[in-house]
């Protein structure tokens, strides 16, 4: 003890402030000059001389991070386990995903994208609300250029003004393009309404058409009208519903790669099975709003990157 004390007044350091090792350590580091680990794990056992001259024994705190064993800071080390938090969650580069190169890694590849489809949107379905098949085909009629979120906001007011086809069929024109004003292009839309309560009334004993072609006739029922409601109200799978959401998420999924609805839609009933083709149309458009969106899509949280090789991928 007393050639410790000596030390520190050779070296005129103020002993207060001075870090001695204990003597049992003096063995196993024999040079006290030597520069102190910086790396400790664990918090270390110093000893200093107290303000009585009597060495004492402390504990002190680590006060840097500590680092992993590849040199990283354990502040990047979160993503350890299935349930802990990963600091920097992205999505995989589209470079590193392989392409299909064969007919049957197509269709294996779709499988895969169906599978989990399935598993991340069981029960996905028409947003639009309504009570039957004439209130779908409305509600439809009235969703184009406009969100569902706003359809279902004039709707009820609609159908309570107006609780019968026969209502509609005998509406004023003018009357209803001021009731449905807020969904956009309200003159064409309400004269398409009226139009279509009318045929139907006239061509079809008031029900609404249950095939394609007769459903085509409708006024407002266009190729994707006619597959919402024959899908949704009837569950007749007469082909894949085309709409922005669809049209930008299976481009980004390389199941087409054309731009037009028509084209787009033979595009898929090839790759779709029929049998999924009414769902997966609902899926994709749910996909579409949750994190496929137009910007910026959400591809870190997308159940699919691990499949998608999208050029406007986000990672």
């Amino acid at each position: 003890m007393q050639s410790q004390v000596d030390r520190v007044i050779a070296y005129r350091i103020p002993a207060a402030n001075l870090i001695i090792q204990p003597e049992r350590e003096i063995g196993e580091r024999p040079g006290l000059e030597k520069s102190p680990d910086l790396r400790p794990t664990v918090p270390r056992r110093e000893s200093r001389i107290g303000e009585d001259g009597v060495i004492v024994e402390m504990k002190r705190a680590n006060k840097r991070p500590t680092e992993s064993r590849n040199g990283g800071s354990d502040q990047h080390e979160l993503r350890t386990g299935d349930d802990a938090t990963s600091v920097a969650n992205t999505a995989t580069p589209p470079k590193l995903i392989p392409k299909p190169k064969s007919a049957a890694e197509r269709k294996a590849r779709v499988m895969k994208i169906l599978a989990i489809l399935d598993k991340t949107y069981p029960a996905a379905t028409c947003a639009l609300h309504h009570r039957n098949a004439w209130e779908l085909l409305v509600a439809t009629i009235l969703s184009a250029q406009c969100t569902d979120k706003r359809v279902n906001e004039v709707t009820p007011g609609l159908f309570k003004k107006y609780p019968s086809m026969e209502d509609f069929a005998h509406a004023s024109q003018a009357e209803m393009a001021q009731d449905i004003r807020s969904t956009g292009f309200f003159n064409n839309k309400s004269k398409s309404v009226i139009g279509a309560a009318k045929k139907i009334l006239s061509d079809y004993g008031g029900k609404v058409p249950r095939n394609i072609d007769d459903l085509l006739t409708v006024p407002g029922a266009a190729r994707k009208t006619a597959n919402v409601e024959l899908g949704t109200a009837f569950g007749i799978a007469a082909g894949v519903v085309v709409d922005t959401h669809v049209t930008r998420v299976s481009r980004r999924l390389d199941l087409t790669r054309e731009s037009e609805p028509g084209k787009i839609e033979k595009d898929l009933m090839k790759a779709i099975p029929e049998n999924k083709w009414i769902l997966f149309s609902h899926q994709i458009i749910h996909h579409g709003r949750a994190l496929c969106v137009a910007r910026k899509p959400l591809c870190a949280k997308c159940p699919l990157d691990k499949l998608c090789y999208a050029k406007d991928k986000t990672v």
